[in-house]
């Protein structure tokens, strides 16, 4: 039995590698060759594509593998976004006051803005604001043992709360209008080109760093758990694990991975709103997850690219009408490919190796039956 265990664990060791060493060579592909073969718009369309998929992998950890639907997740994404808008616009500034502020009265900085001059404190806010706020929401609602639909509700109601703050609060936010016109990222002119390839390429590395990071995390025992809390909450509890500290644990990363994206999504976009961290946001978030596949891990990347995608080529072509083709697409993703793009693609494989075995099965039987009209030979 050792022995066995052992091999499974080289097994599984050696299919990390393998895998590991599949999305490197991918993220090289895209990180060498797509920048040559597609114009800057194109790129700078598919980072902003990318980024999305990180919200994805996140709303994937916490929905497909822990069972926690979150309807809030634009809220993280855009709390990571502002924190380094925050930055970027005091940039600009060049030790004034943001434009914005001048437009709303405000005479000097708020001194909660102060800190934000500090790239350094910027990049951390980026992961540690989102992560206090759902660390904090987390305790209060799964303490409760509040699961489910009400779950669901509250991270809804927490979209509708967030984006209703940065509206109210015009002079220290930027209001409706969100904060825009940035020139600078770390000194870097945003204009260059250069600029946002290099941006272009953090991307893919940081999703490719975030597939395999929530690859090794749901393939462990960790994983295991997660599986189990989503599948059966109280047997879990009977057998002594604590679940409301593994989803709060959840939740918190979930939402620091959309705060990181967040904070990739605004300098190549240039604008962050809070249009951008509301309801309907958070549930676009959502569908991604289940047309790609939930519970995969690349089936969110898939169905965030594809969704955006459609969303951008629809308009284009079709711009007086592209939204009811991109809703038709969203329920026939649900009636008819209910595990989403990658279920479905599973199911036909599985289907097609079925025919191919009892074809062969059926081969072999008839070579063994003896030919028709042919009496069977005696035997001795």
């Amino acid at each position: 039995m050792g022995v066995s265990l052992m091999e499974q664990r080289r097994s599984l060791t050696g299919a990390a590698v393998r895998e590991s060493a599949v999305v490197a060579a991918i993220c090289l592909l895209m990180i060498v060759v797509l920048p040559l073969v597609l114009s800057e718009f194109r790129l700078a369309l598919l980072a902003k594509f990318l980024t999305f998929a990180i919200v994805a992998l996140a709303i994937d950890l916490a929905w497909g593998y822990t069972g926690m639907l979150s309807l809030g997740h634009g809220v993280f994404f855009g709390l990571g976004a502002y924190a380094l808008a925050m930055h970027m616009k005091l940039e600009a500034a060049k030790d004034g006051l943001p434009d914005f502020m001048g437009w709303s009265g405000l005479r000097e900085l708020p001194g909660f803005w102060a800190p934000f001059d500090n790239g350094l404190f910027a990049l951390a806010m980026v992961v540690v604001l989102p992560a206090l706020l759902a660390a904090g929401l987390g305790i209060l609602i799964f303490r409760g043992r509040v699961q489910g639909v009400y779950f669901s509700i509250i991270t809804q109601a927490l979209a509708l709360i967030a984006t209703l703050v940065f509206v109210g609060q015009q002079p220290y936010t930027g209001g409706t209008n969100g904060m825009t016109n940035f020139s600078t990222l770390f000194g870097l002119p945003l204009i260059e080109t250069s600029t946002q390839i290099g941006l272009y390429a953090v991307t893919v590395i940081v999703l490719g760093l975030t597939y395999l990071a929530l690859r090794f995390l749901t393939g462990s025992r960790a994983g295991a758990i997660l599986v189990a809390i989503r599948d059966s909450e109280s047997r879990l509890r009977f057998f002594g694990y604590d679940p409301a500290l593994v989803k709060v644990a959840v939740f918190t990363l979930s939402a620091a991975i959309a705060g990181i994206a967040g904070a990739l999504f605004v300098p190549q976009v240039g604008i962050i709103t809070p249009a951008n961290m509301g309801i309907v946001p958070s549930i676009e978030m959502v569908i991604w997850v289940a047309v790609g596949g939930r519970g995969t891990l690349y089936g969110p990347i898939l169905g965030a690219i594809v969704v955006n995608g459609a969303k951008s080529g629809l308009s284009e072509s079709f711009p007086d009408f592209w939204q009811y083709f991109l809703g038709a697409m969203f329920v026939g993703s649900v009636v008819l490919f209910p595990d989403g793009i990658v279920g479905a693609v599973a199911r036909g494989v599985k289907k097609l190796k079925g025919a191919r075995s009892a074809s062969l099965t059926a081969g072999a039987t008839a070579h063994d039956l003896p030919s028709a009209g042919r009496p069977l030979e005696a035997k001795s």
